[in-house]
């Protein structure tokens, strides 16, 4: 079938919306009428470093409706409202034991351009192959998915909304809920006021923190992280030593760090500034850390790499659903909608910080 996507031909290039031929689901595969798809970091990763083979089609973070299943498929059918979340094999040691975002077949399936059998379902109109991401591509009109990446979602619930659970909600409100998992009375500080670290914001304000710190360089969104919980914040553009305003918010020292920055500065404060014990979540895409082993060991510190919050996409997502429903997990507060059309304009608010969660709708 004909569809539209958004494509990025080369490193460098721009993202352009293309007709691209889009083939019938194979027998573990899930056809999806995309309704909305929101954009992450993520995909800004994908157009500009490579991180799947160029040409490609972006998006990964979508929800839909199914159209059309394979024959070995049975979670899903025509006319269910799903959420596209990671792709994952689902057979190997960390899969059976509950953590598929540590599948060893990981960056393959979201990263390396095919489908699960290695062959393609995106071709220009040539015939050319066109490399998938994140198993789904739901930056367009239909997108084909493997069954491991589809999630059932509740039917009365507006699917606008939903789509950034499948990976930024997820990761931030996973990494507190299914990673961290605070003590009660604890301390811990987020940076970053994005779509992961307010959802990480919104997760951890379950918990009854005392302190829950939140750092970011704008006003309006460490306003908005006040509203979802944050009993503290500190702007980055007015504040010279991070590590000691923490250590004056928290003179003992937190217990807990989770960084979805990537901004390694920034990252050691956060070490820093935690104390003995205290454990330092990495979400963000970061670089070399530069830490001296003395940093960590001198004072029995952690740092943990987290990758989707370490979730179960087809028992977290709807748990976040049901959250949203009774108000204690408010994501229709971070999101912006924008049409197909519009799809240069939110790219541009979201790297501007303009917008927390940009949502492109297809209808």
């Amino acid at each position: 079938m004909e569809i539209k996507a958004a494509v990025v031909a080369k490193q460098g290039a721009p993202i352009q919306v293309q007709t691209l031929q889009l083939d019938a689901p194979k027998a573990n595969e899930v056809l999806i009428k995309t309704v909305a798809t929101g954009i992450c970091h993520t995909d800004i990763a994908g157009r500009d470093l490579g991180m799947s083979p160029y040409q490609v089609a972006l998006g990964h973070e979508g929800a839909g409706i199914v159209e059309a299943v394979g024959s070995a498929v049975t979670t899903v059918a025509p006319g269910d409202h799903v959420v596209v979340s990671f792709g994952y094999c689902g057979h190997c040691a960390n899969c059976l034991q509950g953590h598929p975002a540590k599948c060893v077949r990981l960056n393959e399936l979201c990263f390396g351009g095919a489908n699960y059998d290695g062959t393609h379902r995106l071709h220009t109109p040539s015939g050319e192959a066109v490399s998938t991401f994140f198993g789904q591509s739901s930056l367009a009109t239909h997108m084909v998915a493997d069954e491991h990446n589809v999630v059932k979602v509740d039917a009365a619930v507006d699917l606008r909304y939903l789509g950034p659970l499948g990976c930024g909600f997820q990761t931030g409100a996973g990494t507190v809920i299914n990673g961290v998992k605070p003590a009660f009375g604890s301390s811990m500080v987020i940076t970053g006021a994005g779509g992961v670290g307010l959802a990480a914001v919104m997760a951890a304000n379950l918990y009854n923190l005392d302190h829950l710190v939140v750092i970011d360089r704008h006003d309006d969104k460490l306003a908005l992280a006040k509203e979802l919980g944050a009993t503290d914040v500190i702007n980055t553009a007015q504040v010279d030593d991070v590590e000691a305003a923490l250590r004056e918010i928290v003179p003992g020292g937190l217990d807990y760090a989770i960084d979805t920055i990537g901004y390694t500065p920034l990252i050691k404060d956060c070490l820093h500034a935690l104390g003995t014990d205290g454990k330092l979540y990495l979400v963000g895409i970061a670089g070399p850390l530069d830490i001296s082993g003395m940093e960590v060991m001198g004072e029995s510190k952690q740092i943990i790499g987290l990758i989707e919050g370490d979730a179960i996409p087809q028992l977290f997502i709807p748990q976040m659903i049901k959250y949203f429903q009774k108000g204690k997990f408010p994501i229709d507060k971070l999101i912006k909608f924008y049409s197909f059309d519009q799809l240069a304009q939110a790219f541009a608010d979201f790297e501007a910080g303009a917008v927390v969660k940009p949502v492109i709708t297809f209808e």
